[in-house]
């Protein structure tokens, strides 16, 4: 059930915000490994991928327990596991991995998501992001202020940061806490029903469902229990003209 028309509304980030199109790990490493000032062993970016592919899918248990795994930290034991070391910091090589993965252009930027966010400054929502990431929050601060560069947002939670993920609540809690908000004070929108619909709805707060990215587009629908279905991020904007 839609009521008062919130005090701030936190966005989910991937195929929610923006989207990752053109997608190339090896891009990504092939970026990184060209800053190595001592590379003995002659490890290439190939082996490097394959390593970490073969990382991630051996801690896959503990990301389905909701626990996160922070880049940085997979930065780290990557180069120092192979003795490699780079004249760049783990943080610029951090984001200069992601950004040469997934280029920052146009193509990342979710429809019609920047005149919403514009709408939503002028009617004095406060706004931040909440997202289930392994790369940190100040990377992915860098991304959004780069494809969104007029955007207002308070702040940015990535759960790389926290070690936790969503459908955690505690992550959520956090985002209130920082926010110095009640639950029944914010909305939460994001293209995941378990991680942003259900989720968010047990921390006590409005959860609106972005399909956007759907193949199969339809009106928004009233879904039991108060979370709302929208195909367009400009159909926000008339949810919030429904308030009381």
């Amino acid at each position: 059930m839609i009521t008062a028309i919130p005090k701030m509304i936190l966005f989910d980030y991937g195929s929610s915000l923006l989207c990752e199109p053109d997608w190339d790990a090896l891009r990504g490493e092939r970026a990184v490994l060209a800053h190595a000032v001592s590379n003995p062993r002659h490890v290439t970016p190939e082996a490097l991928a394959a390593w970490e592919h073969e990382y991630l899918r051996s801690r896959r248990p503990l990301r389905d327990l909701d626990v996160e795994l922070p880049m940085l930290q997979l930065l780290r034991l990557k180069y120092a596991l192979h003795g490699i070391r780079l004249d760049i910091s783990l943080e610029e090589a951090e984001f200069l991995q992601w950004s040469s993965s997934s280029p920052m252009t146009e193509g990342c930027v979710s429809p019609h998501i920047r005149e919403v966010l514009e709408a939503l400054e002028e009617m004095g929502i406060r706004t931040g992001v909440i997202s289930n990431l392994g790369w940190s929050g100040a990377a992915l601060k860098k991304r959004i202020d780069t494809l969104l560069p007029n955007n207002r947002f308070d702040f940015i939670l990535t759960s790389s940061d926290y070690g936790v993920r969503k459908p955690d609540v505690r992550l959520f809690q956090t985002a209130l806490a920082i926010a110095g908000l009640e639950p029944e004070e914010a909305w939460y929108c994001g293209n995941d029903f378990r991680k942003d619909y259900l989720a968010p709805r047990s921390a006590g707060m409005f959860s609106v469902l972005y399909r956007g990215f759907s193949d199969k587009p339809s009106a928004p629908v009233e879904i039991p229990g108060g979370t709302v279905t929208i195909d367009d991020w400009r159909e926000l904007l008339g949810l919030l003209d429904q308030c009381g």
